[in-house]
């Protein structure tokens, strides 16, 4: 943790340090357990605790607190609004020029899921994913992967606008596979009073893009004023 705040500290200095820190700009997230999430009206998460720590150091504080919103509105913010920092963000090349990066803040892992008792699914490589319906939420980073290796929206995708109700969507069997965030599966699972590990099983490791983690990342036209 202190060794990533010193790296994330100097990253900001590298875009902050000739400009006015007295600007208003504000810091928008989403539930994402256990890196950001809302407890008792409060947002919390070891990611979140980075973010704090770092701007306490250089004296930054936004206008609104952390402000939380569904994934694809959070996103959909920070992408198009100036003077706008979300985090936790996936990096990929689509994303790649709409921001400022800052980070890696958080380790990530994704995956496909399936049920445990689905023994019918094998997915060796991703192109054998094709012939499932996957779950996923809207504009997150694994559903903007698989429609880059060629994934359809109403053929093999099926987008949410949250994390969890894709899992009741597996347990129905409304969809065969879940891309998921490996923590923040487990983390839900338990949370909502299942066993993750006798609910789902993992069938394909996102290894390309697990290798970014999760980052920091201001709007690209973001500009401060200099000092």
């Amino acid at each position: 943790m202190k060794k990533n705040k010193i790296i994330i500290c100097t990253f900001l200095f590298l875009i902050l340090s000739n400009y006015s820190f007295a600007q208003n700009f504000k810091i928008v997230t989403e539930n994402f357990p256990p890196y950001n999430y809302t407890k008792n009206g409060v947002v919390e998460g070891f990611s979140t605790s980075i973010v704090k720590a770092v701007l306490k150091e250089i004296k930054l504080t936004p206008d609104n607190g952390f402000e939380v919103y569904p994934w694809v509105r959070a996103f959909g913010m920070a992408k198009n609004t100036q003077r706008v920092l979300i985090f936790s963000m996936g990096r990929n090349e689509k994303r790649e020029k709409m921001f400022k990066w800052i980070g890696p803040i958080a380790p990530s892992k994704y995956y496909l899921f399936s049920l445990t008792g689905r023994n019918n699914i094998k997915v060796n490589s991703l192109s054998d994913a094709k012939k499932f319906k996957i779950g996923t939420v809207r504009e997150d980073v694994r559903e903007q992967y698989l429609i880059s290796k060629g994934f359809k929206k109403g053929k093999n995708i099926f987008p949410n606008s949250d994390y969890f109700p894709n899992f009741l969507k597996l347990k129905a069997k409304r969809i065969d596979l879940w891309a998921m965030n490996e923590m923040t599966a487990f983390y839900l699972l338990k949370n909502k009073g299942f066993n993750p590990n006798e609910e789902i099983k993992r069938v394909y490791f996102f290894k390309e893009m697990s290798k970014k983690g999760l980052y920091m990342a201001f709007n690209s036209k973001t500009g401060f004023k200099r000092l």
